[in-house]
């Protein structure tokens, strides 16, 4: 009997994968548990439209984030700090400061996990962080770190 997943089940599929299991096994297991429900015509349009909606929001949300990832190339997001005689900063730049600054100084919200920071900044001058806004896409934000 075929049947479509609702939840993942170990061993046996993925949720929304349509599956071949034994009429007993679906019946009297994967049935009463809501764990699937049989492939029939009306389900399988229900599977199709939820799969079209996924394609759809997913592709709506690259496309928002690669419109982010050009306005980011364009801004140069000024941060000030203390630093001693020698240009060295008290401190560091983590990747946490360079989101709130982005919030506050641009409206732009980015999640401080996004930020691909191989270590803290710890001198003044402009430094590129490559921030990472969906699968496949990342922009380039340039940091300039001035002495108070």
């Amino acid at each position: 009997m075929k049947v479509i997943l609702l939840d993942n089940i170990k061993g046996v599929g993925k949720k929304d994968q349509i599956i071949n299991a034994s009429d007993g096994y679906a019946r009297n297991f994967l049935f009463p548990k809501k764990l699937a429900v049989e492939a029939n015509n009306e389900n399988m349009a229900k599977l199709k439209a939820k799969e079209n909606s996924n394609q759809y929001r997913k592709s709506v949300e690259k496309e928002e984030a690669q419109k982010l990832a050009e306005t980011l190339k364009g801004i140069l997001l000024k941060i000030n700090v203390k630093a001693g005689e020698n240009g060295k900063i008290f401190g560091s730049i983590t990747s946490k400061e360079i989101a709130d600054n982005l919030n506050t100084q641009y409206k732009i919200e980015v999640d401080k996990k996004k930020i691909d920071l191989k270590e803290p900044i710890k001198a003044v001058g402009t430094s590129s962080v490559t921030i990472k806004l969906y699968e496949g896409v990342t922009g380039t934000l340039r940091v300039q770190i001035n002495n108070e």
